[in-house]
C-alpha cells in the first residue's frame, strides 16, 4: 500500500534512520495503574473507544450522546455496558472519521499492534471485535508485554500534587524494569475557578505535611509535592492554563490575593493573575529543582456545558482558542529568558501563532523550547505545516521533539512513526532542494525522533537538573 505521507524514495530512507529507534514518551496521561496492575485490558470497546475523547467527540458532533459509547455519567446515571454495542455503533459511523487523524491512528492501530487487516465497517464490526479480543486474551498484549514490544524507553504520565503516587511506588517495587515516570501538573491547586481548588490545596497540604492556611505554606507544600515526584523520576512539570499570561507579583500582593481565594472572594481576573503569578512561581521553583517547565496555553475549557455537566472533565469538551505569546510571556522571559537553568518547552492549539510569535521566540531566549503540536494540531498536515513555519527562524534544535500526549496507550507507537513520517517527508524536501545534504538530514531526522526529546526533558538516567 502506497504511503501517504512518504511519498519519495528520500523520505523512505530517511524514515528508515528513525523507524526503529526507541520510544521516548516525555508528555502523555496514561493511567500509572494500567502498567502498575498490569491486568489485561477488558474488551475492545472499553480499550478503544469510551476513553478517546477524539472519538466520542466526533460522534457527538452528530447526534450520538457518550451516553451509547459508555462514557461514564457524573451523576452515576445509566450509560451503555454492553462493548459489541459500542463498537457496533462506532463501525455504523465509520464514515464520519474519514479524512481525521482518529482514523488513521485507529487504523493503524488494528493493523500493527493487533494484527487485524479487516477494514472496519458496519457489516465487518462483530469479525474486527472478535479478532481484537481475542488479542486482548493473550499473554503479550498484557500492557507491560506491549510497553516492552513498542520500545518505549520511558513513558511520562501525568499527575497532580494531590496524588499519593501509590501506583508509581508500586511500579518501583516490584522490580519491572519498565521506565515509567511521573509529571507534576498542579493545575488543580493553582486555578482558583475551579470548585475543588480549595479542598486540593487542603489534601496536597496533607501530603506534604504543611499549612496551606496561608502562602508562605503553599508554596513550601508546592516545593515538597515537587520532590516527591522527582524522588520518582519526574523530570518536568505541565501547566495547562487557559492563556500564556504571566504576572509578577510581589509576595505581599500574592499572600493578600492567596488568602482572598481562601474566604471565596476572588473574582475570574482575579484567578488569571494568579495562574500568572504562579508561572512565575513555578520559573523559581525549577531554577532550584531542575524540574523543565512545559506550558500547554490556549485551551477554553469545559466549553460545553452540557456536557461538562453530564460527563465531567476531559470528554471532548474544551475548544481551541487564540493565544497571545509575545506579551503574555514577557514578564516571565524579562525574569528568567536569558537563565541556563531554566527549560520552557512552549505548546500552542494556535497554529497563527507558529512563525509570527513562538519560533521567533524560541530563536530569541536561550530558555524556550518550541513543543510538537497537540491536541487539534497532532495531525499529518499540522504536523508538517509546523515544520514549514517554524524552521526559519527557529531551526530544528529549539524544538523540542514529539509528544503524544495521548491517554490511548495503544496508539502510542502509531502517534509516533506518524511524527517520524511528517518530518522524513519535510527533510526530505530540503535534501531535494539542495537546501542540507542528506547525511545532515538523516542525522536531524535520528535527533527529531529521539536524541532531542531525551535531551531537552532530561530523560537520559543520572543527567540530574
Amino acid at each position: 500500500m502506497p504511503d501517504p505521507i512518504l511519498t519519495t524514495d528520500l523520505a523512505r530512507e530517511l524514515h528508515a534512520v528513525a523507524r526503529d529507534l526507541p520510544l521516548i514518551s516525555p508528555h502523555g496521561h496514561v493511567d500509572p495503574a494500567l502498567l502498575a496492575d498490569d491486568q489485561p485490558f477488558e474488551d475492545p470497546a472499553r480499550l478503544l473507544i469510551v476513553p478517546d475523547h477524539y472519538v466520542t467527540r466526533m460522534l457527538l458532533s452528530q447526534g450520538i450522546p457518550p451516553d451509547r459509547l459508555g462514557v461514564p455519567r457524573r451523576d452515576g446515571g445509566p450509560v451503555e455496558t454492553d462493548p459489541r454495542t459500542i463498537w457496533r455503533l462506532l463501525a455504523a459511523n465509520w464514515h464520519l472519521f474519514r479524512g481525521t487523524p482518529s482514523r488513521l491512528w485507529l487504523e493503524q492501530t488494528f493493523r500493527t499492534v493487533f494484527e487485524v487487516e479487516t477494514p472496519l465497517r458496519r457489516d465487518t464490526a462483530d469479525e474486527v471485535y472478535d479478532a481484537i479480543a481475542a488479542r486482548l486474551t493473550e499473554p503479550a498484549f498484557r500492557p507491560r508485554a506491549l510497553f516492552e514490544r513498542f520500545g518505549l524507553e520511558v513513558l511520562a504520565t501525568t499527575e497532580s500534587p494531590t496524588d499519593d503516587l501509590a501506583r508509581h511506588a508500586k511500579l518501583a517495587a516490584d522490580g519491572w524494569e519498565g521506565r515509567v515516570i511521573s509529571t507534576f501538573r498542579p493545575d488543580d491547586v493553582v486555578d482558583l475557578e475551579r470548585e475543588d481548588w480549595a479542598a486540593n490545596v487542603g489534601r496536597m497540604g496533607e501530603l506534604a505535611g504543611e499549612d496551606t492556611g496561608t502562602y508562605a505554606g503553599y508554596l513550601a507544600a508546592l516545593r515538597v509535592r515537587r520532590q516527591d515526584f522527582i524522588a520518582i523520576g519526574t523530570t518536568s512539570s505541565d501547566h495547562g492554563h487557559p492563556t500564556a499570561r504571566t504576572v509578577d507579583l510581589s509576595p505581599a500582593d500574592a499572600a493578600k490575593l492567596y488568602d482572598r481565594a481562601l474566604r471565596g472572594e476572588t473574582s475570574a481576573a482575579d484567578a488569571e493573575t494568579f495562574r500568572g503569578h504562579m508561572i512565575l512561581e513555578f520559573a523559581r521553583m525549577s531554577i532550584d529543582d531542575g524540574l523543565v517547565m512545559q506550558l500547554h496555553p490556549g485551551a477554553s475549557r469545559d466549553h460545553n456545558r452540557a456536557l461538562f455537566a453530564a460527563h465531567g472533565r476531559d470528554v471532548g469538551g474544551d475548544i481551541p482558542q487564540a493565544t497571545d505569546y509575545v506579551h503574555a510571556l514577557r514578564p516571565l522571559l524579562e525574569a528568567y529568558g536569558m537563565d541556563p537553568r531554566l527549560r520552557v518547552v512552549l505548546y500552542t492549539l494556535d497554529e497563527t501563532a507558529f512563525s509570527r510569535e513562538l519560533a521567533p521566540l524560541a530563536g530569541g531566549y536561550p530558555a524556550l523550547f518550541l513543543g510538537a503540536p497537540w491536541w487539534f494540531l497532532d495531525t499529518p498536515d499540522a504536523m508538517r505545516r509546523f515544520r514549514e513555519a517554524v524552521t526559519d527562524a527557529a531551526g530544528f534544535y529549539n524544538t523540542a521533539g514529539f509528544v503524544d500526549d495521548t491517554r490511548a496507550f495503544c496508539s502510542i507507537p502509531v502517534r509516533h512513526d506518524v511524527a517520524r513520517r511528517v518530518d522524513a517527508a519535510y527533510l526530505a524536501t530540503l535534501v531535494e532542494q539542495d537546501r542540507l545534504p542528506f547525511d545532515e538530514a538523516a542525522e536531524t531526522m535520528a535527533d527529531l525522533a529521539y536524541h532531542l526529546p531525551k535531551r531537552i526533558f532530561k530523560l537520559e538516567k543520572g543527567a540530574g537538573a
